[in-house]
Order: structure tokens, then C-alpha cells, then sequence
């Protein structure tokens, strides 16, 4: 690829698996990135972001500094992640936030999960394993393992059927 013509920032602190695919116009800082997995166009991922093995980010997602996403996980497009559930720009004293005002919240996607378009999810919540979560769902709490889950708060739907 001409190196003039690519809009990928990838910075120097990135660590990446063999076989990664990272397309145009994204932002990836301080963060890991497995074997096999796809970044789609326009995503950014922060510092102390992991993404597993065999993962596929599609386009115009955010994945925020304290996710961490398990091998196998599919994320949707413009999938929006949060990391502080009581976001401020300043300070008590009126000054600009800095990394010493707040604390990151943890977010924790199981192996095997999949994340539908514009998703929301909080702070401080797990998707556990094999889930699925619909389209345009805001998680606010924890998901179990193997279950349908969508919504405006998300809620469970039923569970995933083994047999298919």
C-alpha cells in the first residue's frame, strides 16, 4: 500500500497479532489486538483496550480504555462502548479532567459473544459467553451466558438454542 494514501494512526505502543487486518481511517493507541481479527474503517481503540483472537470490529465502533473482548467476538458497526458512568470535562476546581480525576470502569465481552449495530454498552457490565446482544440495545447490566438479549434497557429474550 502507498504509504502517502494510508489513513490508518496506529501508534508505536500497539501490540498486534499475527494476521491482523486494520482497515483505513482508524485510531488505535496503547491497546492489544489477538491473532486473526479485522478492524473495520473509522474505529478507535484506546490504551489498555484488549481484543482477543479471531475477532471482527466492524466500522465506526469505539472501544474505550478498561474493555476487554475474549477470542471469537463479533462487534457490530458503531458499536459505542463506556468506561465512566458519571462523565464530567472538569474538575472540582473548574479545571479540565486528567487521567488522576476519575477512575476507568471495567467492561468485560466473554469468548463467542456477538455485539449488534449501535449498541451501547455500559461500564462495569460482562456479556457473557455466546450471548447475543440486537441491535441498537443499551446494556446496562451483566448478560449470562448463552442467551438473546436486546432492548432500551436490554433484558433477556430467551435462550440461545444448542441445537442450531
Amino acid at each position: 500500500m502507498d504509504k502517502e494514501k494510508d489513513f490508518r494512526c496506529i501508534a508505536s505502543d500497539v501490540k498486534l497479532g499475527k494476521n491482523v487486518k486494520i482497515y483505513q481511517f482508524t485510531n488505535l493507541y496503547g491497546c492489544t489486538i489477538g491473532d486473526n481479527t479485522k478492524v473495520g474503517a473509522f474505529v478507535e481503540i484506546q490504551k489498555n483496550a484488549t481484543i482477543g483472537k479471531n475477532c471482527k470490529i466492524s466500522s465506526h465502533s469505539f472501544i474505550c480504555e478498561g474493555v476487554e473482548i475474549e477470542d471469537n467476538v463479533f462487534i457490530g458497526h458503531g458499536v459505542m462502548f463506556i468506561n465512566d458512568k458519571y462523565p464530567r470535562a472538569t474538575n472540582s476546581q473548574g479545571e479540565l479532567q486528567t487521567e488522576n480525576d476519575w477512575k476507568v470502569e471495567k467492561t468485560l465481552i466473554k469468548k463467542g459473544a456477538s455485539i449488534g449495530t449501535n449498541s451501547v454498552i455500559l461500564s462495569n457490565v460482562t456479556i457473557g459467553e455466546n450471548s447475543i446482544i440486537g441491535a441498537g440495545s443499551v446494556v446496562t447490566k451483566n448478560i449470562p451466558a448463552n442467551v438473546i438479549a436486546a432492548g432500551n434497557p436490554c433484558r433477556i429474550l430467551r435462550k440461545i438454542d444448542e441445537k442450531k
